[in-house]
């Protein structure tokens, strides 16, 4: 393998434009780009961004510069015009293979690389002065085609998966809407949460007193999610004082705080992991449902669009949000018979299932493909 300053790999386009109204129908941004994904699915803006862009062409290579550890790499998809706080990449075709360029700057390998030249600690940027100067080992060009063309069909096929995972997500909104109707249509007849369910919130842990082990505690960060995400536990010792702010597997769990404008507070989600117990810390609250209504069933009403628009706009603070009980438990909703729930429940896990098993299959095309950049790369 031969050994490239970046300069001599890519070119760096900074053509600019200032925006006019119809290119606001063809604009990229860096809020567009999905980690891990080299395509393009959301685009456009309500109205003409403001300020110069970059002017982007069909298959040139869009990289975040920004907040570059986010590693957000994608291709073009059509002539428009890419915010100015990325890169617009072009190949040097007598050193880098066209199809293989956009896997090379996707990889872990320059993507490291880059991420290391940030300069900055509110929003880290790479500069291209700094950029340009690094230096990549590539092999040569027929062996670039070679693993573009390998590349390429496993990133296809992980495109594939993920598609099939949202379609499984889909399905399951889509069953609830068909079993129990649209939340936002239905005006007669409600009850509110607060009538069948106990909350309880999480309790103020000492951070001083956190431990190696013991009982891990549930922190906002576990919950604040689409799912329950088990890692960077902290632990404390068992005591039979803290009984009411123990959780177990099967639980369903709300984030009660977040940041103003963001929506990131109200999420709910149903705990697993590798643990038996947990105690719940202060920003969470634990829903204990009431016989008449299913936890699963509670999980999807409360993830439903309207429902989930409804609970955060009862939020109150200025830089911080919070959920209050009162909030969570007035929420006002159709109850359906308990019948019905838990066949719904047995659809979801179900669902489930089949999703877990397209991650699992999707994790291992990743590593493999990683695997294989690793071993001809760098």
């Amino acid at each position: 393998m031969a050994r490239y300053k970046f300069e001599q790999i890519a070119i760096n386009s900074t053509e600019k434009k200032k925006p006019v109204e119809e290119d606001r129908f063809t604009y990229v941004g860096l809020e567009h780009l999905d980690p891990g994904s080299l395509k393009v699915t959301r685009f456009g803006s309500e109205t003409a961004p403001v300020g110069e862009k970059l002017v982007m062409h069909k298959g040139d290579v869009l990289f975040g510069k920004r907040r570059a550890y986010q590693k957000k790499v994608a291709i073009a998809p059509f002539d428009g015009i890419f915010s100015a706080h990325g890169m617009v990449l072009r190949p040097k075709e007598d050193i880098v293979d066209k199809n293989f360029f956009p896997l090379f700057i996707s990889s872990d390998y320059f993507l490291d690389e880059a991420i290391r030249i940030s300069v900055g600690s509110l929003s880290p940027t790479i500069n291209w002065r700094d950029l340009k100067e690094l230096e990549f080992e590539l092999p040569d060009l027929e062996e670039q085609r070679k693993l573009a063309e390998v590349l390429w069909a496993i990133n296809d096929a992980m495109e594939a998966y993920k598609k099939l995972i949202s379609a499984t997500e889909e399905l399951v909104k889509s069953r609830f809407i068909e079993m129990f109707g649209d939340p936002e249509k239905q005006k007669e007849n409600l009850t509110t949460l607060g009538e069948h369910i106990n909350l309880i919130n999480g309790y103020a842990f000492k951070g001083d007193h956190f431990r190696e082990d013991g009982i891990p505690v549930i922190k906002i960060g576990n919950v604040n999610r689409i799912d329950f995400h088990a890692g960077s536990m902290q632990f404390y010792d068992r005591a039979d004082a803290l009984e009411r702010f123990v959780i177990k597997q099967g639980d369903l769990l709300i984030s009660l705080t977040g940041t103003a404008g963001k929506e990131d507070f109200g999420n709910v989600c149903i705990v697993d992991g590798d643990y038996e117990m947990y105690y719940l810390n202060q920003r969470n609250a634990k829903l204990e449902v009431h016989d008449e209504l299913n936890p699963i069933y509670l999980l999807h009403l409360l993830r439903n669009e309207f429902m989930r628009k409804k609970l955060i706009q009862t939020g109150t603070g200025i830089r911080q949000c919070h959920l209050h009980n009162k909030d969570i438990e007035g929420i006002t909703f159709l109850l359906p018979p308990i019948g019905r729930q838990e066949a719904f429940a047995v659809f979801v896990r179900q669902s489930d299932k089949s999703k877990y098993e397209l991650e699992q299959a999707l994790l291992e095309l990743t590593a493999t493909y990683k695997r294989i950049v690793a071993e001809n790369l760098g």
